[in-house]
C-alpha cells in the first residue's frame, strides 16, 4: 500500500468509501454486514487505514455498520472519518445532537476526521450563518478533542468553494472534491486543487470513478490506453491519474464488493503516475468523451438579451452536467439554489439569446429538453 503524509501521519493512500457497501436484495438501506466485515478485514490486512463514512449514506445505516466492523481493531489502527449533514438544511441547527449520535452510532470517543458535508449552491448560506453555530461547535469538539482533524467537502462550483474559504479557510485542514479525468475540466476540478493549494489545503478526491463510468469505457478508448501501457486496467487508469497530481492525500473509492477492493488495492501496492505522453492522450479521450456536450464559453451575451434575466451559461454548464452524468443528484441540488423564476423551465423559448450566441447553441431547446429531464 501507497502512503500519504499529513501532518504526522500516514494515510493510505486509498481510502474505502462506506457510501456502496454491499446490499441484500438491492435494498440500499439493508447492508450485507457479513460482505462488509470481509471487506474491511481484508483491507485492514493490506494496509488500507482511512474509512469514510458518513450521516446519509446508506440511509443512515452506513456509520452503524462500519462502526461494527472497525471495532474489531484497536482504535490507533485505523482513521474514521464522517461528516455533518448540511445537504439536508432541516439539519443545520440540530449539530450538536447529530455529531453525539454519530459517536454512538460509530462507536467511539472521537472522529480522526470530520467534515462539512457537500459545501454546494443550495447550503452556503445557511453553513455560513451563524445562527446555527456549526462552525463554533465543530471547532469545540476539535478543542475538546473529539474531532481530531476539521475539513469539508463540496460538490459546488469554484465560486462557492472559494466563499466557504473565504470564511473558513484558515481552520479547514482537508477538502474533500469530485475529481478524475473528465472533471479536471468539466467540473473545473484543476481550478479547485490550485484554489486549495493557494491556501495550503490538502485535497481528498471522491468519485474517481465517476460513480463507475470511468471503471468501463468504449473498446475504441480501452485500445488507445492498452496500447500505452498494455498491463494496466480501465480502472486503474482513472487511479494513475489521481497518483499524478502531487496535491492528493487520500483517494476515496466506494466499492461494493470485494473484487473491486481486492483489484483497486494492487492498483494502490504501486505508485505509477502518468506520463507526459500518457497525460496528453487521457485528457484528450476525456475531451472526446464530452463532445456532445453544448460549448457554452460563458461569454454572457445572452444574459443580456434574455427578457427572462436567466443565468443561461449556469443554467447550460448545469444541463451539461445532467446530459453526461445521465441523471443524478448534483445538477438538481444545485437548482435548489435558484429561484423558480430562473429555473430551465422560466425560457419562453423567444430566441433572442441565441440571436447573439457566438456558438450558435440552439438555447431554447436546450432549455426546454433540462425541463423535461428534471421531471424524469
Amino acid at each position: 500500500m501507497i502512503y500519504r503524509k499529513f501532518q504526522d501521519m500516514e494515510l493510505s493512500a486509498l481510502g474505502m468509501g462506506a457510501m456502496r457497501l454491499p446490499v441484500v436484495d438491492g435494498q440500499d438501506g439493508h447492508i450485507n454486514e457479513t460482505a462488509t466485515e470481509k471487506m474491511v478485514a481484508y483491507a485492514m490486512e493490506k494496509g488500507i487505514n482511512y474509512y469514510d463514512t458518513a450521516w446519509g449514506y446508506h440511509d443512515g445505516h452506513s456509520e452503524i455498520v462500519m462502526g461494527k466492523a472497525l471495532s474489531h481493531y484497536p482504535r490507533e489502527s485505523f482513521y474514521l472519518a464522517t461528516k455533518f449533514p448540511g445537504y439536508d438544511l432541516s439539519n443545520m441547527d440540530k449539530v450538536e445532537e447529530i455529531f453525539e449520535k454519530q459517536l454512538e452510532k460509530c462507536g467511539v470517543d472521537y472522529f480522526d476526521f470530520y467534515l462539512f458535508h457537500n459545501v454546494c449552491e443550495m447550503n452556503i448560506d445557511a453553513y455560513l450563518d451563524e445562527k446555527y453555530g456549526i462552525f463554533d461547535y465543530l471547532m469545540k469538539q476539535k478543542e475538546n478533542g473529539r474531532i481530531r482533524h476539521l475539513g469539508f467537502s463540496a460538490h459546488g462550483s469554484y465560486d462557492v468553494v472559494k466563499r466557504f474559504l473565504d470564511a473558513y479557510g484558515d481552520h479547514m485542514e482537508f477538502c474533500q472534491i469530485q475529481l478524475n479525468y473528465v472533471d479536471w475540466s468539466f467540473q473545473k476540478a484543476k481550478d479547485k486543487v490550485e484554489l486549495l493549494t493557494s491556501r495550503n489545503i490538502p485535497v481528498w478526491v471522491m468519485e474517481p470513478l465517476r460513480g463507475g463510468k470511468l471503471a468501463k469505457l468504449p473498446e475504441t478508448d480501452e485500445a488507445k490506453l492498452k496500447a500505452l501501457r498494455p498491463d494496466e486496467g480501465v480502472p486503474a487508469w482513472a487511479f494513475r491519474f489521481l497518483q499524478s497530481i502531487p496535491e492528493v492525500t487520500v483517494v476515496l473509492s466506494g466499492m461494493s464488493d470485494f473484487d473491486q477492493l481486492k483489484e483497486n488495492i494492487e492498483t494502490f501496492e504501486n505508485d505509477r503516475p502518468l506520463n507526459g505522453e500518457e497525460m496528453k492522450a487521457l485528457l484528450s479521450m476525456a475531451d472526446g468523451m464530452l463532445n456532445g456536450s453544448l460549448p457554452c464559453t460563458s461569454c454572457h451575451y445572452c444574459v443580456s438579451h434574455c427578457p427572462k434575466g436567466l443565468d443561461i451559461p449556469k443554467l447550460l454548464e448545469l444541463y451539461n452536467e445532467h446530459c453526461f452524468t445521465g441523471g443524478g443528484f448534483l445538477a438538481p441540488m444545485a437548482l435548489m439554489a435558484i429561484p423558480q423564476e430562473k429555473q430551465p423551465s422560466a425560457c419562453i423559448g423567444c430566441r433572442s439569446c441565441e440571436k447573439v450566441c457566438p456558438q450558435q447553441i440552439k438555447i431554447s431547446e436546450a432549455m426546454a429538453d433540462f425541463t423535461e429531464k428534471l421531471k424524469g
